[in-house]
């Protein structure tokens, strides 16, 4: 067992060596040097449980899901919609009939913005806030520009956190706030449910991006109030190109459809089309049927271990890392000291590129770059950062050497 941090208390949390022995890239070395790879936020690695679950698929059941009457058509569907059940379950939404399965994060928050566009007219207001990875901010600039209507946006201080409260910047005539969950650039974690209260205190439709929320911190999107939610399973230890999106059932219901194929209506004639009910109504065409059921098995991997026990580790090597950097003359970190996930950092007279090179030949797989948060750079008056992001594998050893690397790295450099 290894020891770690919870809200200021010393806790027992989880088997390091067990949990990495579910990860097989792992234990890969370049040139003999181990590993360290602390680019989690970018995607995640895949344990044994994930990896297994996609090859049975392809191996036992491989087959095109619905309306097949044959055995594997059978089972494939029957995989498929249990994983559905399993996300439902993972996030606490009482009908899985509202999870809809995209590609990714950046799917899902296109679905949203481009459904919702039902619902703006010209002079409503779209909110996001300064923290937002592009994939929140594009989707809804051109619902703007489709509707007429006007997107905000919320500002962030300079410690990189939003205001306490979003009551000042809600009128009459905001018609959507979509903020995220966790900053995948400064680790900041906003209080969601707070805010989904006081939007919804004034009939706000309300959409949050969970991306990097998902492999940290439990969801109960029944408790949190919000109207829809959205992440992608790369970062929670599933494949890539699969994702999800939540809505509540009866604003899924009352949405358009986001794309037109098969799957997605009830009846096609030359003349017009009926559709079908959510979530199939938001599926057209084969959809990525491997990748949701290993996704299920992703949301079983994190249950089983405890995503409480995985927070307490997670942030027992953030702060050891920020005393780590904090032994670097010049260093400035980002974001708030309760940051989860990233630390995001720069030096002075370093450039983040530079480091990230350095680090790589050194084993370790870091971020450099504007992280898809060309706005943020921009408000804190930088091109990019170097981000070092942490998963439940990661050990206290590796932070330990990721900081004799920095420094080495640095003195390199300067």
């Amino acid at each position: 067992m290894e020891i770690g941090w919870n809200l200021g208390k010393i806790v027992r949390v989880i088997d390091i060596s067990a949990i990495r022995n579910d990860f097989p890239l792992l234990s890969r070395s370049f040139d003999g040097v181990p590993l360290i790879y602390l680019d989690n936020a970018a995607t995640t690695q895949k344990p044994h449980a994930v990896l297994n679950a996609s090859r049975h698929y392809y191996e036992t059941i491989n087959s095109n899901i619905h309306r097949g009457t044959h055995r594997l058509a059978r089972e494939a569907t029957d995989a498929y919609e249990a994983a559905r059940e399993i996300v439902a379950s993972y996030i606490g939404a009482p009908d899985s009939r509202s999870v809809i399965f995209t590609s990714g994060a950046t799917d899902s928050l296109n679905l949203a913005a481009q459904t919702l566009s039902s619902l703006l007219s010209e002079g409503d207001e779209v909110l996001i806030s300064a923290l937002e990875h592009h994939s929140n901010i594009v989707p809804w600039q051109w619902a703007c520009e489709r509707t007429g209507a006007v997107l905000r946006i919320i500002p962030c201080d300079e410690s990189g956190m939003l205001p306490s409260s979003l009551s000042p910047h809600l009128t009459e005539k905001t018609k959507i706030i979509a903020l995220t969950w966790i900053s995948n650039a400064f680790g900041t974690v906003n209080p969601v449910s707070r805010y989904t209260a006081e939007a919804k205190h004034h009939g706000v439709t309300v959409v949050i991006d969970a991306s990097q929320a998902a492999p940290h911190l439990s969801i109960n999107v029944a408790e949190m109030g919000c109207d829809m939610i959205a992440f992608s399973g790369h970062k929670m230890y599933a494949p890539t190109g699969i994702g999800i999106l939540w809505g509540k059932y009866e604003l899924l219901a009352a949405l358009p459809p986001y794309r037109g194929g098969g799957e997605m209506i009830k009846e096609v004639t030359f003349e017009e089309t009926t559709f079908n009910e959510p979530p199939f109504r938001f599926e057209a065409g084969t959809p990525n049927i491997e990748g949701a059921i290993a996704l299920g098995a992703a949301c079983d991997y994190l249950c089983s271990i405890g995503l409480d026990r995985i927070k307490a580790h997670e942030t027992s090597l953030i702060r050891a890392a920020e005393a780590e950097l904090a032994k670097i003359a010049g260093i400035r970190l980002f974001g708030p000291a309760d940051r989860c996930g990233a630390l995001s950092f720069a030096i002075e007279g370093v450039h983040a590129y530079d480091l990230g090179t350095f680090l790589d030949q050194m084993g370790v797989a870091v971020r450099t770059g504007h992280h898809c948060c060309q706005p943020l750079m921009h408000r804190f008056g930088i091109t990019g950062t170097t981000r070092a992001s942490f998963a439940m594998y990661n050990t206290h050893d590796e932070v330990v050497r990721f900081g004799e690397c920095m420094r080495r790295a640095v003195n390199l450099l300067r």
